[in-house]
């Protein structure tokens, strides 16, 4: 079963993500801000398919936690998707550039992230 780090300092964002997650047959563990997904993500080296971060948290922003991921060998693999309300061109490009795979705003749909998962390969 593929297991996501779903990352969101919203307590409700990361229980309603998750809920889609887990019905999706996708495993999932919360980090409330970037610190704390970096943390978790060391301690599980191996564990995640997929992060879904948000971009504006406290400790680190998102935008800083994909680049520590896309920075680490170990990482390489893993599918990241911001889900985020910044909603610019500007924002959206630098994610994408940054090496975000698939970009959700928010406030988002069941189907919406559905698609997305099923872009980055995670769901038929």
């Amino acid at each position: 079963m593929p297991c996501a780090l779903v990352v969101d300092d919203s307590r409700a964002t990361r229980t309603v993500l998750a809920r889609i997650l887990s019905q999706s047959g996708i495993e999932t563990v919360q980090a409330a801000n970037g610190l704390e997904a970096m943390h978790t993500m060391e301690r599980e080296v191996t564990s995640f398919d997929l992060v879904l971060l948000d971009w504006n948290m406290p400790e680190l922003s998102g935008i800083e936690v994909l680049e520590w991921i896309r920075a680490r060998d170990d990482f390489r693999s893993i599918r990241v998707v911001m889900v985020t309300t910044e909603t610019e061109i500007e924002q959206m490009a630098r994610a994408l550039q940054t090496g975000a795979d698939e970009y959700l705003m928010k406030p988002f749909t069941r189907e919406a992230l559905q698609d997305k998962l099923r872009l980055i390969g995670l769901m038929s």
